[in-house]
C-alpha cells in the first residue's frame, strides 16, 4: 500500500467490539484520529478506551443505540469526524445510512449507497447476478405471503430447499426444509427472526445444494473503476449457518475454478458500480460447479485470513479508497502466500447444543501475537478484556484466533497450539469444540461441506475422548503437577528435609476410567515418570502452583495444558480433552475403588432453560399430550430464536413461566407427568 497518509483526519467507527478495535489499529498506524461510539452496556469496553474520543449513543439494546442513524450522525457532528467506518453488522449495509453521510459531506468507508441497496436485497441481487452472467441457484425470487404458499413453492422447486430472509445475514432468518411441514415451520420461524433482527420479514426460497461447500471471493475496488479479486476463503465449517472456522485459500479449488469465480465476482461488482472491500459468496458442489449466494457489501468477519495470505491490509485499503486513492495493485500482481486459518471464539456452551452464554470474563489471556516459535504466526482480533462482560444484547463472539503457516496442515497445527494457549474462564465457551475440529481427521484432510458439523456431531458435541496414546501423557503431566504441589505443601508445613522420602515416589493416576500406576523421580532439572507397564516419559516444566496454564515437554512433545485444582484432584484441558485426574498413593487408590459413585438428580421430566433468554413463545398447554420432537417453547437470546423440543412423548403436567419472562440457565419452563 501507499506509504503516504490518506486525506482523512478523523474516523468515527459506527460499531463496537473487536471490529471497532480492528479499525482503530489500522487508523492509528496511518496517523488518523478515531472516535468510538458506545451504548451504556459498553461504557467500559476496550474499543472505547482505545479510541482517541468516545461518544455515548444510547441504552444497551442495539435498536436504541448502534442502529440509530440520527445518534451516529449527531456523534459525527459533535466530534467533527470527516469519515465513518461501519465495520460489519449494525448499519454496515444500510444504504440510507451511507446516503445520510454523503448528504452531510462525510466519507463513508464502504461502497456507494446504490450498490448496498442492490446487493442488500437478496431477491434483487440474484436477478442482477443473473443479468451479469453470474451462475445462480434455482429458486423462487418473488415474495411469499404465508406458510402454505411457502410449502407449495418449496415442493415445486424440489426438496431440500433453503428458506431465507431477503434482508438477512449472519445466519439469521435461515432454515433448511426437507418436507412440507418443515417448510411451513421454517417459513414462520425465518420470518419472525428476520423481523426482529432486520425489521424486514420478506422471505424467499431456493434449492439447497447437497454436499455444498461455502467459498467466497474477496473483491476490492476503487472509485476510478479498478476492480480486483484477492483469492478465496473457504467457510464450509458452519453451525446453524454461522461460520465457525474459515481458511484461505480453499484446498478444493483448482486454478481454473478460482479464476472463473473471481472473474464473475468482479463482473457483478462492476455491474453495480462497486468500490471498497466486498465479498461475493458462492455455494460450490462436489463437481466444482458454483452458484452465486449473496454479496456482502462490507468487510467480512473472516477478512484476516485474506490479509494473512495476501499481505494486504483491507481496512487500510478501504480507508484509502474512501479518500479517493487508486488501488496500488493490479490483478496480475495478486499473490497468495501460505495458508491461513481463523477460528471464531464464541461465548456459547458446546456441551449444551452451543447455546449462548453470558457473564463476566473472570480470566482472559489470549496467546501472544507473532511467530509462535514452531513455524506458525498467530494473530488475535478481539474487543474484550479480563473482567469485561459478555452481554445478552450483542453477538457472543469473544475473539478471532488466526494463524498462518507455509502449508494447510502447518496452519492447522499452529491453530491447535494457539487454542491450547487461550486462557478463558467465567463463561461457557467453544474452545474445546474448536480444538476438536482442529484435531479432526476429516477436517485435516480437507473433506468439507457445510454439513460437516451436523454429520460429524450427530448427537451434539460431547467432548473429546482421550486416546490410548493421550492417557500416559496426561497422566505424566498430572504426576508432575501433583509432585510440585506436594513439595510446595511440604515446604510450607515444615515437613522433613528429605522431601522425597516424606512424599514418596509410587502413585496411581486415575483418569478416563483407567488406573495407571507409576513412579516419579526428579532427574536433571526435570522428571522421569515410569508407568507400571514399562513406558518412561521424561517431563520438564516451569509450572508453579496456582498457574492456570502450564507449558510442558512430555516425551519430547510440547504441550500447553490448562491446569485446575478440583476437590477430587486435577482438571487438565488440552487439545479439546477435558479430564479429571486423581493422583493417589497405591493404598488410597485401592480404597477409592470401593467408594460408591454419586448419582446425579433425575431431570428427565423437566424442561429447563438451557441459556439466559426471554420466552418468546410457549406452544403447548397444561394437560396436552406431546410427541417426540414436538416444539414446546421458543427462547430468544442474542437475537436468535431457539426452539426447545420434546425428547420423548409425554403429557404436560405444569407450565411454570409465561411468554415474555426472562429466564436464567436451568430455570424451570415446564414439567411432564
Amino acid at each position: 500500500m501507499n506509504t503516504n497518509p490518506p486525506l482523512l483526519k478523523k474516523i468515527l467507527i459506527a460499531n463496537r467490539g473487536e471490529i471497532a478495535c480492528r479499525v482503530i489499529r489500522s487508523a492509528r498506524r496511518l496517523g488518523i484520529a478515531t472516535v468510538a461510539v458506545y451504548s451504556d452496556a459498553d461504557r467500559d469496553a476496550v474499543h472505547v478506551r482505545e479510541a482517541d474520543e468516545a461518544v455515548r449513543i444510547g441504552p444497551p439494546p442495539s435498536s436504541q443505540s448502534y442502529l440509530v442513524i440520527d445518534a451516529i450522525l449527531a456523534a459525527v457532528r459533535q466530534t467533527g469526524a470527516d469519515a465513518v467506518h461501519p465495520g460489519y453488522g449494525f448499519l454496515s449495509e444500510n444504504a440510507a445510512f451511507a446516503q445520510a453521510l454523503a448528504e452531510e459531506g462525510v466519507a463513508f468507508i464502504g461502497p456507494p449507497p446504490r450498490a448496498i441497496e442492490a446487493m442488500g436485497d437478496k431477491i434483487t441481487s440474484k436477478k442482477l447476478a443473473a443479468e451479469a452472467g453470474v451462475s445462480t441457484v434455482p429458486g423462487h425470487m418473488g415474495l411469499i405471503e404465508d406458510a402454505a404458499e411457502a410449502a407449495r413453492i418449496a415442493a415445486e422447486i424440489g426438496y431440500p430447499v433453503m428458506i431465507k430472509a431477503s434482508a438477512g445475514g449472519g445466519g439469521k432468518g435461515m432454515r433448511i426444509a426437507w418436507n412440507d411441514a418443515e417448510a411451513r415451520e421454517g417459513f414462520r420461524a425465518s420470518r419472525s427472526e428476520a423481523k426482529s433482527s432486520f425489521g424486514d420479514d420478506r422471505i424467499f426460497i431456493e434449492k439447497f445444494v447437497t454436499e455444498p461447500r461455502h467459498i467466497e471471493i474477496q473483491v476490492l475496488g476503487d472509485r476510478h473503476g479498478n476492480l480486483i479479486y484477492l483469492g478465496e476463503r473457504e467457510c464450509s465449517i458452519q453451525r446453524r449457518n454461522q461460520k465457525v472456522i474459515e481458511e484461505a485459500p480453499s484446498s478444493f479449488l483448482d486454478e481454473a475454478t478460482r479464476r472463473a469465480m473471481g472473474e464473475q465476482a468482479v463482473a457483478l461488482s462492476r455491474a453495480v458500480g462497486y468500490h471498497s472491500a466486498g465479498t461475493v459468496e458462492f455455494i460450490v458442489d462436489k463437481n466444482r460447479n458454483f452458484y452465486f449466494l449473496e454479496m456482502n457489501t462490507r468487510l467480512q468477519v473472516e477478512h484476516p485470513v485474506t490479509e494473512l495470505v495476501t499481505g494486504i491490509d483491507l481496512v487500510e485499503a478501504m480507508i484509502r479508497v474512501a479518500a479517493g486513492e487508486r488501488l496500488p495493485i493490479r490483478q496480475d500482481e495478486v499473490r497468495l502466500s501460505g495458508w491461513a486459518m481463523e477460528a471464531r471464539v464464541y461465548a456459547e456452551d458446546p456441551y449444551r447444543n452451543f447455546l449462548p452464554s453470558i457473564g463476566r470474563l473472570t480470566r482472559y489471556r489470549p496467546p501472544a501475537e507473532g511467530p509462535d516459535g514452531e513455524g506458525g504466526l498467530v494473530r488475535v482480533d478481539a474487543g474484550v478484556q479480563e473482567g469485561g462482560e459478555i452481554s445478552i444484547h450483542y453477538d457472543p463472539m469473544i475473539a478471532k484466533l488466526c494463524t498462518h503457516a507455509p502449508t494447510r496442515l502447518e496452519a492447522i497445527d499452529a491453530l491447535a497450539r494457539a487454542l491450547d494457549r487461550v486462557e478463558l474462564e467465567g463463561i461457557g465457551h467453544n474452545l474445546p469444540f474448536l480444538a476438536a475440529l482442529a484435531d479432526h481427521e476429516r477436517f485435516r484432510a480437507g473433506r468439507l461441506t457445510t454439513a460437516f458439523i451436523a454429520e460429524e456431531y450427530v448427537g451434539g458435541f460431547t467432548g473429546v475422548t482421550p486416546t490410548e496414546a493421550d492417557l500416559p501423557r496426561l497422566a505424566a503431566v498430572a504426576a508432575v503437577v501433583s509432585h510440585i504441589r506436594q513439595h510446595r505443601d511440604s515446604a510450607i508445613s515444615g515437613a522433613m528435609d528429605n522431601h522425597r522420602r516424606a512424599i514418596g515416589r509410587d502413585f496411581v493416576a486415575t483418569l478416563a476410567g483407567q488406573a495407571l500406576p507409576f513412579t516419579i523421580d526428579a532427574v536433571d532439572g526435570g522428571y522421569h515418570v515410569v508407568f507400571a507397564d514399562g513406558p518412561l516419559l521424561a517431563v520438564s516444566s516451569r509450572w508453579t502452583p496456582g498457574q492456570p496454564l502450564g507449558q510442558f515437554s512430555v516425551g519430547g512433545e510440547a504441550m500447553a495444558v490448562k491446569v485446575g485444582v478440583t476437590p477430587g484432584g486435577l482438571r487438565l484441558r488440552w487439545h479439546g480433552r477435558d479430564v479429571l485426574v486423581q493422583v493417589r498413593s497405591p493404598r488410597v487408590a485401592e480404597l477409592a475403588r470401593l467408594m460408591r459413585e454419586k448419582i446425579p438428580p433425575d431431570t428427565s421430566k423437566l424442561l429447563l432453560c438451557p441459556m439466559p433468554g426471554v420466552v418468546a413463545a410457549i406452544t403447548v398447554s397444561e394437560g396436552e399430550a406431546v410427541e417426540a420432537g414436538q416444539a414446546l417453547a421458543t427462547i430468544e437470546a442474542m437475537k436468535m430464536e431457539n426452539v426447545l423440543r420434546a425428547e420423548k412423548a409425554g403429557t404436560i403436567r405444569r407450565i411454570a413461566v409465561a411468554e415474555g419472562a426472562s429466564l436464567a440457565v436451568d430455570e424451570l419452563i415446564l414439567e411432564f407427568e
